[in-house]
Protein backbone atom coordinates (compact mmCIF):
# COMPACT_ATOMS: atom_id res chain seq x y z
CA UNK A 1 0.00 0.00 0.00
CA UNK A 2 0.68 3.40 -0.37
CA UNK A 3 2.51 5.23 2.39
CA UNK A 4 4.59 8.46 3.69
CA UNK A 5 7.73 7.55 2.00
CA UNK A 6 5.92 7.59 -1.56
CA UNK A 7 4.13 11.14 -0.70
CA UNK A 8 7.86 12.70 0.48
CA UNK A 9 9.67 11.05 -3.30
CA UNK A 10 6.17 12.55 -5.07
CA UNK A 11 6.78 15.90 -3.25
CA UNK A 12 10.41 15.68 -4.67
CA UNK A 13 9.02 15.15 -8.27
CA UNK A 14 6.68 17.45 -8.65
CA UNK A 15 8.27 20.49 -6.90
CA UNK A 16 9.87 22.10 -10.09
CA UNK A 17 6.16 22.45 -11.56
CA UNK A 18 3.81 23.66 -8.83
CA UNK A 19 3.52 26.51 -6.05
CA UNK A 20 3.85 25.69 -2.54
CA UNK A 21 0.54 27.44 -1.13
CA UNK A 22 0.02 29.87 1.66
CA UNK A 23 -1.11 28.73 4.92
CA UNK A 24 -2.47 31.53 7.06
CA UNK A 25 -4.19 32.33 10.12
CA UNK A 26 -7.66 33.90 9.72
CA UNK A 27 -9.02 36.26 12.95
CA UNK A 28 -12.10 36.46 10.50
CA UNK A 29 -12.85 32.61 10.92
CA UNK A 30 -11.20 32.21 14.30
CA UNK A 31 -13.57 34.47 15.79
CA UNK A 32 -16.84 33.19 14.02
CA UNK A 33 -16.04 29.77 14.81
CA UNK A 34 -14.45 29.75 18.53
CA UNK A 35 -11.61 28.01 16.88
CA UNK A 36 -7.95 28.36 15.90
CA UNK A 37 -8.27 28.65 12.14
CA UNK A 38 -6.16 28.14 9.38
CA UNK A 39 -6.48 28.36 5.49
CA UNK A 40 -4.30 26.46 2.88
CA UNK A 41 -5.05 28.39 -0.63
CA UNK A 42 -4.92 25.50 -2.82
CA UNK A 43 -7.47 27.71 -4.80
CA UNK A 44 -3.91 29.71 -5.51
CA UNK A 45 -2.58 26.49 -7.23
CA UNK A 46 -1.62 26.56 -10.62
CA UNK A 47 -4.57 25.95 -12.71
CA UNK A 48 -6.47 26.68 -9.72
CA UNK A 49 -6.79 23.72 -7.16
CA UNK A 50 -5.07 20.56 -5.74
CA UNK A 51 -5.55 18.30 -8.85
CA UNK A 52 -2.28 19.60 -10.47
CA UNK A 53 -0.26 17.77 -8.28
CA UNK A 54 -1.40 14.80 -8.57
CA UNK A 55 -2.09 14.67 -12.28
CA UNK A 56 1.96 16.25 -12.73
CA UNK A 57 2.85 13.21 -10.60
CA UNK A 58 1.09 10.64 -12.45
CA UNK A 59 2.21 12.11 -15.69
CA UNK A 60 5.47 13.12 -15.30
CA UNK A 61 6.27 9.70 -15.27
CA UNK A 62 5.54 8.78 -18.69
CA UNK A 63 7.49 11.60 -20.16
CA UNK A 64 10.13 8.37 -21.07
CA UNK A 65 7.56 6.33 -22.01
CA UNK A 66 6.22 5.86 -25.73
CA UNK A 67 2.52 6.51 -25.56
CA UNK A 68 -0.16 7.97 -28.32
CA UNK A 69 -1.65 10.30 -25.76
CA UNK A 70 -3.61 10.25 -22.34
CA UNK A 71 -7.11 10.78 -21.72
CA UNK A 72 -9.09 11.25 -18.60
CA UNK A 73 -12.69 11.92 -16.86
CA UNK A 74 -13.14 14.92 -15.10
CA UNK A 75 -15.65 17.59 -13.15
CA UNK A 76 -12.90 20.10 -14.03
CA UNK A 77 -9.98 20.77 -11.80
CA UNK A 78 -8.96 17.29 -12.86
CA UNK A 79 -9.14 18.30 -16.60
CA UNK A 80 -7.01 21.04 -16.31
CA UNK A 81 -3.98 19.56 -14.13
CA UNK A 82 -4.02 16.85 -16.77
CA UNK A 83 -4.25 19.57 -19.55
CA UNK A 84 -1.42 21.33 -17.94
CA UNK A 85 0.83 18.69 -17.67
CA UNK A 86 0.13 17.56 -20.65
CA UNK A 87 0.78 20.51 -22.78
CA UNK A 88 4.02 20.81 -20.72
CA UNK A 89 5.31 17.43 -21.86
CA UNK A 90 4.31 18.03 -25.22
CA UNK A 91 1.50 14.91 -24.91
CA UNK A 92 -1.79 14.46 -26.94
CA UNK A 93 -4.67 15.25 -24.27
CA UNK A 94 -8.49 14.30 -24.34
CA UNK A 95 -10.81 15.39 -21.68
CA UNK A 96 -14.17 14.19 -20.94
CA UNK A 97 -16.25 16.07 -18.81
CA UNK A 98 -20.09 16.39 -17.63
CA UNK A 99 -22.09 18.19 -19.39
CA UNK A 100 -22.91 20.55 -16.38
CA UNK A 101 -19.04 21.39 -15.76
CA UNK A 102 -19.02 25.22 -15.00
CA UNK A 103 -17.66 26.80 -18.23
CA UNK A 104 -14.85 28.81 -16.93
CA UNK A 105 -13.00 25.07 -16.21
CA UNK A 106 -14.03 23.92 -19.98
CA UNK A 107 -12.45 27.17 -21.92
CA UNK A 108 -9.46 26.94 -19.30
CA UNK A 109 -8.89 22.97 -20.59
CA UNK A 110 -9.06 24.12 -23.75
CA UNK A 111 -6.71 26.71 -23.41
CA UNK A 112 -4.21 24.41 -22.15
CA UNK A 113 -4.60 22.79 -25.95
CA UNK A 114 -6.68 19.78 -24.69
CA UNK A 115 -9.42 18.39 -27.07
CA UNK A 116 -12.61 18.44 -24.81
CA UNK A 117 -15.91 16.14 -25.24
CA UNK A 118 -19.42 16.93 -22.71
CA UNK A 119 -20.64 13.54 -21.83
CA UNK A 120 -22.92 12.44 -19.01
CA UNK A 121 -24.91 14.14 -16.15
CA UNK A 122 -22.37 13.03 -13.48
CA UNK A 123 -18.42 12.20 -13.41
CA UNK A 124 -19.58 8.42 -13.15
CA UNK A 125 -20.55 8.77 -16.76
CA UNK A 126 -17.72 10.66 -18.13
CA UNK A 127 -15.49 8.11 -16.91
CA UNK A 128 -16.67 4.94 -18.23
CA UNK A 129 -16.49 6.92 -21.80
CA UNK A 130 -13.33 8.53 -20.78
CA UNK A 131 -12.48 4.75 -20.38
CA UNK A 132 -13.95 3.73 -23.86
CA UNK A 133 -11.97 6.38 -25.87
CA UNK A 134 -8.72 4.75 -24.21
CA UNK A 135 -9.70 1.36 -24.65
CA UNK A 136 -10.59 2.10 -28.65
CA UNK A 137 -7.31 4.53 -28.99
CA UNK A 138 -4.89 2.94 -26.93
CA UNK A 139 -3.46 5.51 -24.93
CA UNK A 140 -2.91 5.97 -21.23
CA UNK A 141 -5.98 6.85 -19.28
CA UNK A 142 -4.83 9.15 -16.23
CA UNK A 143 -7.08 8.21 -13.66
CA UNK A 144 -8.87 11.61 -11.20
CA UNK A 145 -8.16 9.69 -7.47
CA UNK A 146 -8.06 5.90 -7.51
CA UNK A 147 -4.38 5.53 -8.02
CA UNK A 148 -1.43 5.28 -5.76
CA UNK A 149 0.56 8.04 -7.88
CA UNK A 150 -2.48 10.64 -8.07
CA UNK A 151 -3.15 9.73 -4.02
CA UNK A 152 0.87 10.30 -3.43
CA UNK A 153 0.88 13.79 -5.27
CA UNK A 154 -2.20 15.14 -3.74
CA UNK A 155 -1.06 13.83 -0.19
CA UNK A 156 2.24 16.21 -0.56
CA UNK A 157 -0.13 19.16 0.14
CA UNK A 158 -0.29 17.75 3.79
CA UNK A 159 3.64 17.50 4.26
CA UNK A 160 3.46 21.42 3.13
CA UNK A 161 1.19 21.62 6.16
CA UNK A 162 3.23 20.13 8.79
CA UNK A 163 6.25 21.85 7.15
CA UNK A 164 4.16 25.62 8.41
CA UNK A 165 2.43 24.59 11.24
CA UNK A 166 3.27 21.16 13.49
CA UNK A 167 1.34 21.54 16.18
CA UNK A 168 -1.76 21.46 14.58
CA UNK A 169 -4.67 19.78 15.87
CA UNK A 170 -7.14 18.88 13.07
CA UNK A 171 -7.12 18.85 9.16
CA UNK A 172 -10.71 19.18 7.71
CA UNK A 173 -10.74 18.20 3.95
CA UNK A 174 -13.38 17.91 1.16
CA UNK A 175 -14.36 14.45 -0.17
CA UNK A 176 -15.18 13.33 -3.23
CA UNK A 177 -13.63 10.49 -5.08
CA UNK A 178 -11.13 10.42 -2.20
CA UNK A 179 -7.91 11.13 -3.99
CA UNK A 180 -7.08 14.61 -1.60
CA UNK A 181 -8.47 12.87 1.40
CA UNK A 182 -6.34 9.60 1.25
CA UNK A 183 -3.49 11.62 0.33
CA UNK A 184 -3.73 14.20 3.19
CA UNK A 185 -4.47 11.61 5.40
CA UNK A 186 -1.28 9.37 4.62
CA UNK A 187 0.66 12.56 5.10
CA UNK A 188 -0.72 13.90 8.46
CA UNK A 189 -1.02 10.55 9.79
CA UNK A 190 2.65 8.50 9.21
CA UNK A 191 4.16 11.52 11.00
CA UNK A 192 1.87 12.55 13.71
CA UNK A 193 -1.11 9.59 14.27
CA UNK A 194 -2.77 12.49 17.11
CA UNK A 195 -3.67 15.22 14.39
CA UNK A 196 -7.55 14.12 13.60
CA UNK A 197 -8.50 14.59 10.02
CA UNK A 198 -12.34 15.13 9.16
CA UNK A 199 -13.83 14.51 5.43
CA UNK A 200 -17.13 16.47 4.57
CA UNK A 201 -19.42 15.71 1.54
CA UNK A 202 -22.64 17.68 0.16
CA UNK A 203 -25.80 16.16 0.96
CA UNK A 204 -26.54 15.88 -2.91
CA UNK A 205 -23.66 13.41 -3.00
CA UNK A 206 -22.79 11.41 0.02
CA UNK A 207 -22.21 8.38 -1.20
CA UNK A 208 -18.63 7.85 1.09
CA UNK A 209 -20.58 9.07 4.07
CA UNK A 210 -23.16 6.68 3.41
CA UNK A 211 -20.89 3.61 3.29
CA UNK A 212 -18.40 5.32 6.01
CA UNK A 213 -21.55 5.15 7.96
CA UNK A 214 -23.25 2.55 7.55
CA UNK A 215 -26.57 4.65 6.69
CA UNK A 216 -29.08 6.00 4.28
CA UNK A 217 -30.08 9.69 3.79
CA UNK A 218 -33.43 9.71 1.71
CA UNK A 219 -34.25 12.62 -0.75
CA UNK A 220 -31.10 13.74 -1.83
CA UNK A 221 -30.78 16.63 -4.08
CA UNK A 222 -30.13 15.91 -7.73
CA UNK A 223 -27.74 18.65 -8.38
CA UNK A 224 -24.52 20.38 -6.02
CA UNK A 225 -22.90 23.89 -6.30
CA UNK A 226 -19.99 21.83 -4.92
CA UNK A 227 -20.09 19.84 -8.22
CA UNK A 228 -15.68 19.07 -7.60
CA UNK A 229 -16.89 16.26 -5.43
CA UNK A 230 -19.95 15.23 -7.11
CA UNK A 231 -19.14 11.66 -7.18
CA UNK A 232 -21.17 8.35 -6.71
CA UNK A 233 -18.88 6.02 -5.75
CA UNK A 234 -15.40 6.49 -4.14
CA UNK A 235 -12.28 4.81 -5.31
CA UNK A 236 -11.37 1.36 -3.83
CA UNK A 237 -8.01 2.24 -3.00
CA UNK A 238 -9.19 5.59 -1.66
CA UNK A 239 -11.45 4.31 0.60
CA UNK A 240 -9.10 1.37 2.22
CA UNK A 241 -7.07 4.22 2.94
CA UNK A 242 -9.72 6.71 3.99
CA UNK A 243 -11.83 3.72 6.34
CA UNK A 244 -8.07 3.35 7.98
CA UNK A 245 -7.05 7.12 8.90
CA UNK A 246 -10.26 8.97 8.69
CA UNK A 247 -11.59 10.30 11.85
CA UNK A 248 -14.80 10.93 10.68
CA UNK A 249 -17.18 12.58 8.13
CA UNK A 250 -19.45 15.27 7.52
CA UNK A 251 -22.19 15.79 5.36
CA UNK A 252 -22.96 20.00 4.72
CA UNK A 253 -26.53 21.12 2.53
CA UNK A 254 -26.46 23.50 -0.24
CA UNK A 255 -27.41 26.61 1.79
CA UNK A 256 -24.53 26.22 4.18
CA UNK A 257 -22.22 25.36 0.91
CA UNK A 258 -23.67 29.13 -0.66
CA UNK A 259 -22.47 30.78 2.82
CA UNK A 260 -19.15 29.97 3.42
CA UNK A 261 -18.55 30.76 -0.32
CA UNK A 262 -19.52 34.69 0.35
CA UNK A 263 -17.60 34.18 3.66
CA UNK A 264 -14.83 33.37 2.20
CA UNK A 265 -15.43 36.57 -0.59
CA UNK A 266 -15.76 39.05 2.15
CA UNK A 267 -13.69 37.57 5.55
CA UNK A 268 -11.01 36.47 3.96
CA UNK A 269 -11.00 38.05 -0.09
CA UNK A 270 -10.58 35.20 -1.56
CA UNK A 271 -12.65 33.02 -4.33
CA UNK A 272 -13.50 29.65 -3.36
CA UNK A 273 -15.54 27.12 -5.14
CA UNK A 274 -18.17 25.04 -3.76
CA UNK A 275 -16.22 21.83 -2.60
CA UNK A 276 -13.50 24.05 -1.29
CA UNK A 277 -16.37 25.70 0.48
CA UNK A 278 -17.58 22.58 2.13
CA UNK A 279 -14.78 23.02 4.71
CA UNK A 280 -15.83 25.96 6.61
CA UNK A 281 -19.68 25.17 6.02
CA UNK A 282 -19.02 21.89 8.63
CA UNK A 283 -17.38 24.33 10.83
CA UNK A 284 -20.82 26.65 10.43
CA UNK A 285 -23.13 23.66 10.85
CA UNK A 286 -20.95 20.86 13.06
CA UNK A 287 -18.83 23.03 14.82
CA UNK A 288 -19.94 21.93 18.30
CA UNK A 289 -19.31 18.32 17.14
CA UNK A 290 -15.28 18.81 16.50
CA UNK A 291 -13.88 19.60 19.56
CA UNK A 292 -10.08 20.18 18.25
CA UNK A 293 -8.89 23.96 18.83
CA UNK A 294 -6.25 24.43 16.06
CA UNK A 295 -7.71 23.26 13.05
CA UNK A 296 -6.38 23.96 9.29
CA UNK A 297 -9.23 23.93 6.32
CA UNK A 298 -8.07 23.03 2.83
CA UNK A 299 -9.46 25.38 0.00
CA UNK A 300 -9.24 22.94 -2.41
CA UNK A 301 -10.15 25.27 -5.70
CA UNK A 302 -10.98 28.36 -7.04
CA UNK A 303 -12.88 27.64 -10.29
CA UNK A 304 -15.97 28.53 -10.32
CA UNK A 305 -18.82 29.52 -13.09
CA UNK A 306 -19.20 33.47 -12.77
CA UNK A 307 -23.20 33.13 -13.10
CA UNK A 308 -23.23 30.44 -10.27
CA UNK A 309 -20.83 32.51 -8.31
CA UNK A 310 -23.64 35.86 -8.99
CA UNK A 311 -26.47 33.44 -7.64
CA UNK A 312 -24.79 32.19 -4.79
CA UNK A 313 -24.17 35.63 -3.66
CA UNK A 314 -27.27 36.63 -4.58
CA UNK A 315 -28.91 33.55 -2.52
CA UNK A 316 -26.06 34.15 0.40
CA UNK A 317 -27.12 37.43 0.93
CA UNK A 318 -30.90 36.27 0.86
CA UNK A 319 -30.13 33.77 3.54
CA UNK A 320 -28.24 36.30 5.83
CA UNK A 321 -31.25 39.17 5.56
CA UNK A 322 -29.25 41.48 3.82
CA UNK A 323 -31.24 41.17 0.47
CA UNK A 324 -35.27 40.27 -0.06
CA UNK A 325 -37.22 39.82 -3.12
CA UNK A 326 -41.36 40.90 -1.99
CA UNK A 327 -44.71 41.11 -3.50
CA UNK A 328 -47.25 43.87 -1.73
CA UNK A 329 -51.30 43.71 -2.55
CA UNK A 330 -51.99 47.18 -3.23
CA UNK A 331 -55.24 49.21 -4.30
CA UNK A 332 -55.45 50.40 -7.56
CA UNK A 333 -55.52 53.72 -6.62
CA UNK A 334 -53.48 56.68 -6.50
CA UNK A 335 -51.19 57.44 -2.80
CA UNK A 336 -51.00 53.25 -1.79
CA UNK A 337 -47.50 52.71 -3.18
CA UNK A 338 -46.28 55.51 -1.34
CA UNK A 339 -47.41 54.48 2.05
CA UNK A 340 -45.49 51.47 1.25
CA UNK A 341 -42.45 53.39 0.06
CA UNK A 342 -42.60 55.50 3.08
CA UNK A 343 -42.33 52.34 5.27
CA UNK A 344 -38.79 51.41 3.45
CA UNK A 345 -37.80 54.73 4.10
CA UNK A 346 -38.58 54.73 7.50
CA UNK A 347 -36.84 51.46 8.45
CA UNK A 348 -33.94 52.75 5.90
CA UNK A 349 -33.89 49.95 3.76
CA UNK A 350 -32.09 50.48 0.32
CA UNK A 351 -34.70 49.57 -2.72
CA UNK A 352 -33.08 48.47 -5.95
CA UNK A 353 -36.01 47.74 -7.74
CA UNK A 354 -39.75 48.01 -8.03
CA UNK A 355 -41.82 46.22 -10.63
CA UNK A 356 -45.74 46.70 -10.98
CA UNK A 357 -48.10 44.69 -12.82
CA UNK A 358 -49.31 46.80 -15.49
CA UNK A 359 -53.45 47.30 -15.70
CA UNK A 360 -55.40 45.81 -18.79
CA UNK A 361 -56.22 48.62 -20.72
CA UNK A 362 -59.94 47.29 -21.52
CA UNK A 363 -60.49 45.98 -18.03
CA UNK A 364 -59.61 48.52 -15.12
CA UNK A 365 -58.23 46.37 -11.62
CA UNK A 366 -59.06 47.27 -8.39
CA UNK A 367 -55.96 45.49 -7.07
CA UNK A 368 -52.60 45.82 -8.10
CA UNK A 369 -49.16 43.83 -7.27
CA UNK A 370 -46.29 45.30 -6.92
CA UNK A 371 -42.50 43.88 -6.61
CA UNK A 372 -40.09 45.07 -4.68
CA UNK A 373 -36.33 44.25 -4.22
CA UNK A 374 -34.71 45.67 -1.20
CA UNK A 375 -31.05 45.89 -0.19
CA UNK A 376 -31.56 45.16 4.05
CA UNK A 377 -29.05 45.18 7.00
CA UNK A 378 -30.45 41.71 8.39
CA UNK A 379 -33.54 39.79 8.88
CA UNK A 380 -35.14 41.58 12.09
CA UNK A 381 -35.18 44.63 9.98
CA UNK A 382 -36.78 42.78 7.08
CA UNK A 383 -39.31 41.27 9.95
CA UNK A 384 -40.22 45.25 10.57
CA UNK A 385 -40.94 46.19 7.56
CA UNK A 386 -43.35 43.28 6.68
CA UNK A 387 -44.84 43.93 10.11
CA UNK A 388 -45.23 48.04 9.55
CA UNK A 389 -46.48 47.01 5.94
CA UNK A 390 -49.37 44.72 7.26
CA UNK A 391 -49.86 47.36 10.14
CA UNK A 392 -51.55 50.50 7.55
CA UNK A 393 -53.42 47.07 5.84
CA UNK A 394 -51.43 45.55 2.81
CA UNK A 395 -50.83 41.89 2.01
CA UNK A 396 -47.11 41.20 1.83
CA UNK A 397 -45.24 38.20 1.03
CA UNK A 398 -42.06 36.58 0.15
CA UNK A 399 -41.19 36.46 -3.60
CA UNK A 400 -38.51 34.20 -4.15
CA UNK A 401 -38.78 31.89 -0.31
CA UNK A 402 -35.21 30.45 -0.17
CA UNK A 403 -34.11 30.31 2.90
CA UNK A 404 -35.87 33.62 3.78
CA UNK A 405 -39.60 32.18 4.93
CA UNK A 406 -38.00 32.54 8.38
CA UNK A 407 -37.56 36.53 7.77
CA UNK A 408 -41.13 36.94 7.61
Amino acid sequence: MIGLKDVETSRMRILPYIHKTPLTYSQSFSDLTGKDIYLKFENLQKTGSFKIRGAMNYISQLKDKKINGIVTASAGNHAQGVAYAGKLFNIKTIIVMPENTPLIKIITTKSYGAYVILHGKIYDESYSYAKSIAEAEKIEFIPAFDDEKIIAGQGTIGLEILEDLEDIDAVIVPVGGGGLSAGICIAIKEKNPKIKVYGVQSIAFPYFYEKFKNTKIENKPSQTIAEGIAVKKTGEITYSILEKYLDDVFVVDEEKIAQAILLFLERAKTLVEGAGATTLAVLLEYGNFIPEKKIVLILSGGNIDVTLLSKIIEYGLIETGRLVHMIVKLPDLPGHLSRVINVISEEKANIITIHQDPSLPLFPKIESTVEFTLETKNPDQIRRIFDKIRGIGYDVEILEKGGLKKSE
